[in-house]
């Protein structure tokens, strides 16, 4: 079959901007390209009657989406992005004013709105979910445009103070600090093994406790997260202290067998709060051995960054439980 009567039959009618399923083709036919022989590789020409756009078009769009990735041997090599092609036409959108898609895509917006508002998303995960599960909407924009029409105020209902970790910090009340109690006989984070401080294995889980809201009673939440995969465990406490703690690891054990529940849970790193501080207790299995079931080590104090997929999680979990 002649490649160009094929191109020609389904060429479609030239349209004045592409759209990112055409962005998405021009990515696929790139990196076709670069695994085929030369011979076979498909020329600029034939690429942009399959697009269903001219030549000088396809070139400003392949200069709009260039990126510079790294192949296996480390090096450098041009290629196209889809994304980044759509999230520069987006922001040169915005200039447009009445032009933009979204002013006339109400169900858009109640969708946006009602995401962050009521269900609690973030601006990314509605995009991610979008290219997802397939949009059913006209407008199609990156998180980088969703995010700059939140800040300048495009939305109604929606403001940049309602998105996780954004707008002004409330002041926080000056009060004086408790000192910790130093660790006895706990290890500290710096003898760690290799594994989970670079997270080369799963097993290795951060453990902390989040208060409940003030004037709400004495419960708070234990959550473990695994710092490889991040997978989560939340349960309810009926107090924030180290039976109640000791209470739940017991409980785990149980369920899941002395055996198991060492190889899911090879280490956990906490924090010296009073609910953790003796570590050979936490440690210690239901059964009666020597050989305890997991192994605790400590953060140096006042440095929780050392547990950040905690206090990642944490940021999720108060967006539901504020602190006030």
């Amino acid at each position: 079959m002649n490649f160009n009567k094929f191109t020609n039959s389904i060429r479609k009618k030239k349209e004045k901007h592409l759209k990112f399923e055409d962005r998405v083709k021009i990515e696929n036919l790139i990196k076709a390209n670069r695994i085929l022989p030369k011979n076979k590789q498909i020329t600029r020409k034939e690429m942009a009657e399959i697009i269903g756009c001219g030549v000088s078009s396809l070139y400003r769009e392949l200069r709009r989406g260039k990126v510079i990735l790294k192949d296996s041997a480390w090096k450098d090599y041009q290629s196209y992005s889809a994304n980044v092609a759509q999230e520069d036409y987006d922001l040169q959108a915005t200039s447009k004013g009445p032009e933009l898609k979204i002013r006339d895509d109400h169900k858009f917006v109640e969708y946006v709105e009602s995401k962050i508002l009521e269900e609690k998303w973030s601006p990314d995960a509605i995009i991610m979910d979008l290219e997802k599960n397939g949009n059913p909407f006209d407008t199609e924009i990156s998180t980088r445009t969703l995010y700059y029409y939140i800040e300048n105020n495009m939305f109604l209902n929606v403001e940049i103070t309602d998105l996780p970790r954004r707008g002004e910090m409330k002041k926080r009340k000056k009060r004086k600090v408790k000192p910790r109690q130093k660790v006895p006989f706990g290890k500290d984070i710096t003898h760690r093994p290799k594994e989970a401080e670079e997270r080369l294995e799963s097993g290795h889980w951060e453990m902390d406790t989040v208060e409940s809201g003030k004037k709400l009673g004495t419960a708070c939440l234990l959550t473990l997260v695994e710092r490889k995969h991040r997978s989560t465990l939340i349960f309810k406490l009926r107090a924030q202290t180290q039976k109640e703690v000791h209470r739940v690891l017991d409980n785990l054990e149980k369920q899941l067998g002395t055996e198991d529940f060492s190889n899911t849970f090879k280490t956990i790193t906490v924090d010296n709060g009073t609910e953790f501080l003796d570590s050979e207790t936490l440690e210690k299995s239901i059964k009666e051995s020597s050989k305890p079931r997991t192994n605790i080590y400590y953060c140096h104090p006042y440095a929780s960054y050392e547990r950040g997929s905690n206090e990642q999680m944490h940021t999720l979990i108060r967006r539901f439980i504020p602190k006030d």
